[in-house]
């Protein structure tokens, strides 16, 4: 929507404060960093901010880095294969700890809890395999009761840690939609804990991380409890060398989110896949994001208000001119820069500014500035629309109010066809009916109507009434390249409507018995340029031309009934239509204000180049004043030119007196 040009000052101080384009934007700013600022306290603001986080965390499909976990799971095939009931004996385990050494394996994380004791046999069993190689699960629990909070952990049976296993907190936290994306927080955590077990000592845990997701359920590479039993034979050799190994239950086909599983969790990829990962791969993964330092910070508040800020102002340079298509494309442009600023951070710079804010910060400012100005638009068409429909076509003020930039007001330069109506003694038949005011108007109007719609339905703009006269033109405020063919195209009509309305008058003059009142109209067209715009003071105006081409119409329109013809052309008009009509010119004459003479045509009806020729001579004569009463060219010229019959015998009669004189 563009700016359209106001057709008069606003009213009021508010409708000031609301047309300054720079003010609106900075309030639009501002209103938007306050709403912004309320809309991060609703509940659902940070979860849609984690869900871009899921989605451009996940976007681009990262594996796990090179050398990482390898975890022995815990799923069907081993669970058929060892056909034992859960949980398996830990002497089970401590055989499975036994040959992952014997493998190679530098460090065992076992994302199982033996927190209770089993038979001593299985407790002996486990406690002769542990070393401080053996990372066991851990667990915190918040009891939360009317009374009080209470925080419980659970860790593994003292003789194992008596025997050198470590233990690890392998609690996680979800956020408000069930998702994991957060590191846990404990120094003591699963993850940091198998780090140093495997030689990474002083690896910090960060606060209030984010964890960066390395694919899908079962991305790690994965091998089943069973196998890792007896790795000679099932697996290929070096599997476990100098690897990490986390052991935890793994089902072989991850499990929808809408039926949940043991074990296992939504992540940010469950938003791509539906399925959730198990424990001992989330396990793994923190892992990785510990030992690579990958994890992703979350920004302040402040870097976040400043990218929101600058946002909206990048959104206000955007639409600082106007607004239209373009804009819906700039928002477009705009989010996605945004989702890719937002993505370098989180890859490249491993830090996370949510899209989500940048984002309603430019739509609120564009989108708002763009809703003002289709107010506005709405209300300039409705104005123009009002100032222009007494004036001209309904047409043209659709085609006006739809592109108002063809509307230059104030006042322009224009080449005009200005017209000049008015019906001969028209002031007698006023004063007959000086008694019946009624009548009089109502004549008026069945007189103005139809030669308003005439000059209306051609193009024209009607300028003002003066009692019976009418004073319209053409090529303003729409151009109009044809504007002199269309005011004399008018012209003739308004004739043919002056015909139809005496025929109804003499109707109704034999129906009632009183007298008829034939009306007579003259009409004068003139072609220059003209000043056009609207023009007054500041509380009223009109859209009116000014400049010696108007004078000249309207003195075209008073010398009509001098020639005794109805339409009197200025010479640039007779030039404009001379390929549509046949024009005739009737005289040179100086009007007030000018010291030049000025010609002025008529159209007559077909004529051959004999007859037109035969009059070039007559008006040769003329103005020669060599021209006699008797001359046969007046008897031949009116039989040739009916409708300037009147004209030949004004000028006999001028010829007459010159005699005379």
């Amino acid at each position: 929507m563009n700016k359209t040009p106001t057709l008069g000052p606003a009213s009021g101080s508010a409708g000031w404060l609301f047309s300054n384009r720079s003010l609106r934007l900075l309030v639009l700013i501002l209103l938007t960093l306050i709403g912004i600022s309320l809309l991060s306290r609703l509940p659902a603001w940070p979860l849609l901010e984690l869900k871009s986080f899921d989605y451009l965390s996940t976007i681009d499909g990262l594996v796990p880095p090179g050398e990482g976990p390898v975890i022995v799971a815990i799923d069907e095939p081993s669970l058929a294969a060892i056909n034992a009931q859960w949980p398996w004996p830990r002497s089970l385990h401590a055989q499975l700890i036994r040959q992952l050494r014997e493998a190679g394996a530098k460090a065992v994380g076992l994302d199982i809890i033996m927190a209770e004791p089993s038979t001593p046999e299985n407790d002996t069993a486990i406690a002769a395999a542990v070393g401080p190689d053996i990372v066991l699960a851990g667990d915190e629990t918040l009891i939360e009761t009317p009374q009080a909070d209470q925080l419980v952990r659970a860790t593994p049976l003292p003789q194992l840690t008596a025997a050198g296993a470590r233990t690890g907190i392998a609690s996680i936290e979800l956020g408000g939609d069930g998702v994991f994306r957060t590191i846990p927080i404990y120094d003591d955590g699963f993850a940091a804990t198998l780090l140093r077990a495997a030689g990474h000592d002083g690896v910090p845990v960060p606060q209030d991380a984010m964890i960066q997701s390395f694919g899908p359920a079962r991305s790690y590479q994965t091998v089943s409890y069973y196998q890792a039993l007896d790795p000679k034979t099932f697996l290929p050799e070096g599997t476990f060398n100098n690897r990490v190994v986390l052991v935890g239950l793994s089902l072989q086909n991850a499990p929808e989110i809408d039926k949940g599983g043991a074990d296992a969790f939504a992540t940010p990829y469950t938003m791509h896949t539906g399925k959730l990962t198990a424990g001992v791969e989330i396990q793994a993964t923190i892992y990785d994001n510990l030992r690579q330092r990958l994890s992703i910070n979350r920004t302040s508040m402040v870097p976040f208000i400043g990218f929101v800020l600058l946002a909206a102002a990048f959104a206000a340079a955007a639409v600082w001119k106007s607004t239209g298509w373009l804009t819906l494309l700039a928002t477009v442009v705009a989010i996605c820069l945004f989702a890719l600023l937002s993505y370098t951070g989180l890859r490249f710079g491993h830090f996370f500014v949510s899209p989500l804010g940048p984002t309603v910060a430019f739509a609120s400012v564009a989108f708002g500035q763009a809703a003002f100005d289709f107010a506005e638009e709405r209300r300039n068409k409705q104005r123009i629309t009002r100032a222009f429909s007494q004036y001209i076509s309904p047409d043209l003020v659709k085609r006006l109010s739809d592109d108002p930039s063809q509307l230059k007001l104030g006042g322009e330069r224009r080449t005009l066809s200005v017209l000049f109506s008015d019906v001969r003694g028209f002031t007698t038949i006023a004063e007959t009916m000086k008694d019946d005011p009624e009548k009089l108007t109502g004549l008026i109007n069945r007189l103005l109507t139809p030669l308003s719609d005439i000059v209306m339905d051609h193009g024209g703009t009607i300028d003002k009434y003066m009692g019976d006269c009418i004073m319209a033109f053409w090529n303003a405020p729409l151009d109009d390249p044809e504007h002199a063919l269309h005011a004399v195209q008018a012209s003739i009509a308004m004739q043919t409507a002056i015909g139809r309305l005496n025929k109804d008058l003499e109707i109704e003059a034999r129906a009632s018995g009183s007298p008829q009142h034939v009306l007579k109209m003259g009409v004068g067209i003139n072609t220059g340029e003209c000043v056009v715009g609207n023009m007054g003071s500041s509380r009223r105006f009109d859209y009116s031309c000014l400049g010696d081409s108007v004078n000249l119409a309207s003195r075209l329109e008073g010398a009509s009934k001098n020639y005794g013809v109805a339409i009197l052309l200025g010479e640039e008009t007779a030039r404009l239509v001379g390929g549509f009509y046949n024009v005739m010119e009737l005289d040179q004459i100086v009007v007030k204000g000018r010291t030049t003479p000025s010609p002025v045509y008529t159209i007559v009806e077909d004529a051959s180049a004999e007859q037109v020729e035969a009059h070039k001579v007559f008006l040769a004569a003329k103005y020669n004043r060599t021209l006699l009463p008797l001359d046969a060219m007046f008897e031949t010229l009116t039989a040739a030119f009916p409708s300037l019959r009147l004209y030949y015998s004004i000028v006999q009669s001028e010829c007459a007196r010159q005699v005379d004189d």
